[in-house]
């Protein structure tokens, strides 16, 4: 029969045991289910191989421990001086500060550190014989390299400086710091000293605005971006300003986007408001996109939107036609691209086969009764009434082959449109256009609704009147600019292959809309 483990104490309730007992006294717990202590010890075997037997011929020494109260004397202390050791070297090891005379030694040591010595006294050698190294990681400079680097001289004066005239600083060790370039002796002038990297967590970082001229950077909000477009902290390319585009006016929004295939926005449009001379509003919106296969689309389409606004405002408070002053707008447009192809002789010779920068453009002028629109090229005008039982209308015929194809009734309109060369525009702005052939319309809606002025990046996704209704909000005519989010939004969903440029006005033209822009 086995014999029940001595315990000294109830494992259940800690009641104090005597010897022999069999059951605690305080709670009943049966003291032979203990388990009886293991009299050897188990070993863990690690990656299949079990440690070596210890050696019984070498025994390990222990010291014996004094017995409590055998002496009053205090336990000794044993400061971090007195503890030696070795490098991988086998070097001695010193603890900063452990030299005997207390402030005078640490004073000593960090005049050491720093290269120099108290005053009137040389520096006193450690016990190894040799002159303490200042500790610091450094690096032997390459021979090509200059003797000092300006930037790190200046970030350790400033320290030095902050923490001399701040009485309250607390002081830092010696041992903690890298020496400063100023205060290393002439030994040390061709070593590197690595500073202490500097990160910006833009969670604390200040997001104060920036001066005046610069920007900050979208993706940390905490560097300053530089004149290439990247951020000076993160690296973090910044997107262009014509990536996406919104402006809104009491009577008209637009909105632009560089789509999700193109590298960059090719489109551009101008928005406004004026008065006739009468006195009643008259809004503006103007949708140019450049033709990728020529040179500068983009400046192309800047130019043409810009032009034609410009002159839209001039002409219309004048008295001029709308109908007219929509023709003329668009041969100024047609004239600021031309301009574009005038660089000087020796840029042709290096690009002898560059082609002209080119785009197409589509406006519309709304004013209290009359609807003009204009274009050239395959962007488009769209009407959407608000009462949704009348039928929507695409305004504008293309300049392309598909609509050449459908005029000539050589294909039908969905044929033509299925077919690669659909888009290829026979119409557009530039100084190689076959002929200027400004095409422009006017119309009287007898009830109130929206206009959609697009281009193709917005259209491809949907194509007929009846699709472009069911896209634009019921509400396009009080909301126009959530309205072309809206449609811009379609087309991103749809693929966003192409740049994708939306104005929405309102007809008739509320008298609020009134005013230049």
């Amino acid at each position: 029969m086995s014999q029940m483990p001595q315990l000294a104490a109830c494992p259940s309730c800690e009641w104090p045991l005597e010897s022999g007992d069999r059951f605690c006294g305080a709670c009943g717990y049966d003291l032979s289910v203990v388990p009886p202590p293991p009299t050897d010890t188990p070993t863990i075997t690690m990656n299949g191989t079990a440690p070596p037997p210890p050696d019984e011929a070498a025994p390990v020494s222990w010291p014996v421990a004094p017995e409590a109260g055998a002496s009053d004397a205090p336990a000794p202390v044993h400061l971090p001086g007195d503890l030696r050791g070795t490098d991988a070297g086998g070097s001695e090891l010193h603890a900063e500060g452990a030299q005997p005379g207390g402030a005078a030694a640490s004073a000593q040591g960090a005049s050491q550190v720093s290269g120099g010595a108290p005053q009137g006294e040389a520096p006193s050698p450690s016990p190894s014989g040799a002159e303490r190294p200042a500790r610091g990681v450094r690096f032997d400079r390459p021979a090509e390299s200059p003797s000092s680097d300006a930037s790190d001289a200046s970030d350790a004066s400033d320290a030095s400086d902050a923490s001399a005239s701040s009485p309250s600083a607390p002081s830092v060790s010696s041992s903690a710091s890298p020496p400063s370039p100023s205060s290393s002796s002439s030994s040390d002038a061709g070593d590197y000293h690595l500073a202490a990297p500097r990160p910006v967590d833009p969670r604390t970082a200040d997001l104060s605005t920036p001066p005046a001229g610069t920007k900050t950077c979208v993706a940390c909000r905490a560097g300053q971006v530089d004149r290439d477009g990247y951020c000076e902290n993160c690296g973090h390319a910044q997107p262009r300003e014509r990536d996406h585009m919104e402006q809104e006016l009491g009577a008209v929004a637009a909105v632009s986007d560089r789509g999700l295939r193109h590298h960059r926005n090719e489109d551009a449009f101008t928005v406004s408001s004026t008065a006739l001379p009468d006195g009643s509003p008259a809004v503006v919106a103007i949708v140019c996109d450049g033709v990728s296969s020529a040179t500068r689309p983009d400046d192309a389409s800047l130019a043409a939107s810009r032009a034609a606004g410009e002159a839209l405002l001039e002409t219309l408070p004048r008295g001029t036609h709308p109908q007219q002053a929509m023709h003329d707008a668009i041969v100024a447009a047609s004239n600021a691209v031309n301009s574009l192809a005038e660089e000087p002789r020796t840029a042709q010779e290096h690009a002898p086969h560059q082609n002209a920068p080119a785009c197409t453009l589509v406006g519309a002028v709304v004013t209290s009764t009359l609807l003009i629109v204009g274009w050239v090229g395959d962007s488009r005008a769209y009407w959407v009434p608000v009462d949704r039982s009348s039928p929507p209308a695409r305004l504008t015929e293309d300049d392309s082959w598909a609509a050449q194809m459908v005029a000539a009734g050589l294909m039908s309109e969905a044929e033509a449109y299925a077919d690669h060369r659909a888009h290829a525009i026979t119409g557009w702005l530039g100084a190689d256009a076959y002929e200027l052939e400004p095409h422009t319309a006017s119309f009287k809606p007898d009830r109130p609704g929206v206009v959609v002025v697009c281009t193709d990046g917005l259209w491809n996704y949907a194509e007929a009147a009846e699709e472009m209704a069911e896209v634009v909000p019921l509400d396009a005519a009080q909301r126009p600019l959530h309205a072309a989010q809206v449609l811009v939004g379609h087309a991103l969903d749809g693929g966003g292959h192409d740049n994708v440029t939306v104005a929405v006005l309102p007809f008739p033209a509320p008298p609020q809309g009134a005013g230049s822009a």
